[in-house]
């Protein structure tokens, strides 16, 4: 099964070696068919703390770091 990849923006850089990060995905409701945006929140593993607030992102799913920390950054944009 291939590795899910997001895009999305730093909203925090305080913890240490972790960034999290917000994707905002957008689908059309089945019954509506209203075009609605839902956004969700990540803990991503940043090895080197160089990314900061506002910074766009592509992150990628590999293996458990933590409880929550489940992605890590691939590329900045």
């Amino acid at each position: 099964m291939p590795k899910k990849i997001l895009n999305g923006i730093v909203v925090s850089d305080k913890a240490n070696k972790t960034v999290t990060v917000v994707v905002e995905r957008k689908y059309q409701h089945p019954v509506l068919k209203k075009v609605i945006k839902s956004k969700k929140k990540y803990n991503v593993h940043d090895e080197k703390n160089k990314h900061k607030n506002g910074d766009k992102v592509s992150i990628i799913e590999c293996k458990p770091y933590s409880k929550n920390k489940k992605y890590e950054i691939m590329e900045s944009k």
